[in-house]
């Protein structure tokens, strides 16, 4: 798991993307079949942080005192 928390969004979602080619096939062993998916339950849940992350640093805004607040767009 140290490996996965270290990918990127982009390399995590790229292998996510693989095992789920890879089961699709539907040729894979069911221990192998179980294993890849856990793995792939694993990346899966690696990027739901990460997106949740960033959706957290684009709802918040620094204001001058560094603090963060809550970003609210002004009506004109």
């Amino acid at each position: 798991m140290n490996k996965e928390k270290k990918l990127t969004f982009e390399e995590a979602l790229k292998e996510l993307e693989t095992i789920v080619d890879h089961l699709e096939e539907g040729d894979v062993p069911l221990e192998e079949a179980i294993a890849i998916y856990k793995k792939g339950m694993d990346l899966s849940k690696l990027c739901h942080q990460k997106l949740e992350s960033v959706q957290k640093q684009l709802v918040e805004i620094m204001n001058e005192d560094g603090e963060l607040q809550p970003f609210v767009m002004k009506e004109e």
